[in-house]
């Protein structure tokens, strides 16, 4: 049985429906993904925005895959742990007519290192040990170094599946510092979650969110209420058939002053295996169409406009394009 998602996704599919793949949010954004023959991979990202400001990263990343050593011929034998724990022996007897064979073997626990360098000179460090420490366990350590202001950042993630649960926590070490810890519960589809933050400088916790959803796989609805309870929304996602997706979210501010509810609705057809086509309209009458298409292995286009259509005849429109390059 597949660990429940985290607190964040359980209104995900609806999500991604509604704000994933629509690129008129950019003039343009440009991504190149390679990767080196040692298994180090690089990512390059630029965006413009339509306001002509402009930004870009580098990042790295090398995953230090557990490794270890064979050992043979040892006149000893040895109760083998379970095969996930890491630093220690495992062996295997093997028994033939005529012969035997004991085989050992030392697993060395490996990491992920990723570093990122962006235009507004911030370097960023993140290390990963995903089930090395314990069997569903998945700790993240960051770290952010400002050579400009001679400023930094630390934070320490935790992550925690089994089966029916996953809970994570979000450790700000240097503000605060400040936790934020989350959990979702799963059986057979129901989903309930929660999340809260507490500030230890204040002694208190600042914000907390709870949702619960249903989850089968064509159809997918959560209901979700975050910044301590004052934000409601209720999402619905439904795979129509391999080529239609269709989802639609409802979500209201009780602190806002009113009773309006924002409406958003969206729709997904796939075209064909190479490409795909999106469009979504909200109560305030704007609409979105988005275009996405692999013109050839390794390059991938994408293609979105924004349409106020209660202001057609003014320049409110929007259009955005999206390159992206993988080798």
């Amino acid at each position: 049985m597949a660990a429940p998602p985290a607190f964040s996704d359980i209104a995900k599919a609806a999500n991604d429906l509604l704000n994933k793949d629509f690129y008129h949010t950019q003039a343009y954004n440009l991504e190149v993904k390679s990767t080196a023959p040692n298994g180090v991979s690089f990512n390059v990202k630029g965006k413009a925005t339509h306001e002509s400001a402009t930004s870009a990263s580098l990042e790295g990343k090398y995953n230090d895959a557990p490794s270890g050593i064979y050992i043979s011929n040892l006149a000893f034998v040895l109760q083998s742990p379970p095969p996930f724990y890491e630093n220690c022996f495992h062996h295997t007897v093997i028994l033939q007519p005529q012969s035997a064979a004991l085989l050992m073997f030392y697993r060395r626990s490996g990491l992920t290192l990723t570093n990122s360098w962006t235009t507004a000179n911030s370097v960023d460090t993140k290390i990963e040990l995903d089930n090395k420490l314990a069997k569903g366990v998945k700790a993240e350590v960051l770290a952010t170094y400002l050579p400009s202001t001679q400023g930094y950042g630390a934070k320490a993630n935790l992550h925690f599946k089994q089966p029916n649960i996953h809970s994570r926590a979000f450790i700000d070490l240097l503000k605060g510092p400040t936790a934020t810890i989350d959990a979702t519960v799963g059986h057979e589809g129901f989903l309930v979650g929660a999340e809260a933050a507490y500030d230890v400088q204040k002694a208190g916790i600042t914000r907390y969110s709870a949702a619960i959803g249903y989850t089968q796989p064509v159809y997918a609805a959560a209901i979700t209420a975050t910044n301590s309870l004052s934000v409601f929304s209720a999402s619905y996602y439904h795979k129509v058939n391999a080529e239609v997706e269709a989802g639609a979210k409802a979500t209201w501010d009780s602190k806002s002053g009113n009773n309006d509810v924002a409406l958003e609705v969206a729709a997904k057809y796939r075209l064909d295996p190479m490409s795909f086509a999106k469009a979504k309209v909200n109560d305030r009458g704007i609409a979105a169409v988005a275009y996405n298409v692999l013109l050839r292995p390794g390059f991938t286009l994408g293609l979105g406009a924004s349409f106020d259509t209660k202001k057609l005849n003014e320049a409110s429109h929007k259009v955005g394009a999206h390159f992206q390059f993988t080798g």
